[in-house]
């Protein structure tokens, strides 16, 4: 049996980007912590606020999610009165609703996202930052 090489794990994309994610979840969960959202259901409703009204399929794609997970996630969205899941325009959509109590959430989180991304935009620069999430689309690009 072939024993992996650990430098060639350690230059491995995806482990260098899951435990960059990893800290970086980190991060932003302690600073939204105030707000009682997760960093994960900020970005969810901010996305289901941006696009106002998108069915299951349209959040999915637009997030790059599972619709499973994207389900499982909206679940406990709606059990919290935080976004609603109704018919859609046809009985085979279910359309997402961002709901006023999901609203007054992301205003309450709104300033602690911005707190933690001035940290992460005056660490890095501008410049780098601007950089960084090219080569990330380029990589989303890649594998898709």
């Amino acid at each position: 049996m072939e024993v992996t090489n650990m430098l060639d794990v350690r230059a491995c994309t995806c482990a260098n980007i899951r435990r960059a994610d990893r800290l970086i979840t980190q991060f932003y969960e302690q600073t939204l912590a105030p707000s009682g959202l997760h960093v994960t259901q900020f970005t969810l409703l901010s996305n289901i606020a941006g696009l106002k009204e998108a069915t299951i399929s349209q959040l999915a794609d637009w997030l790059k999610m599972d619709r499973t997970t994207l389900t499982r996630e909206l679940k406990l969205l709606t059990q919290q009165g935080l976004a609603q899941v109704e018919a859609g325009t046809d009985r085979r959509t279910r359309q997402v609703i961002l709901t006023a109590a999901g609203q007054e959430a992301l205003e309450r989180a709104r300033p602690l996202w911005r707190q933690a991304q001035t940290i992460i935009v005056k660490q890095m620069g501008d410049e780098r930052l601007a950089a960084l999430l090219d080569e990330l689309s380029v990589l989303e690009r890649l594998t898709q």
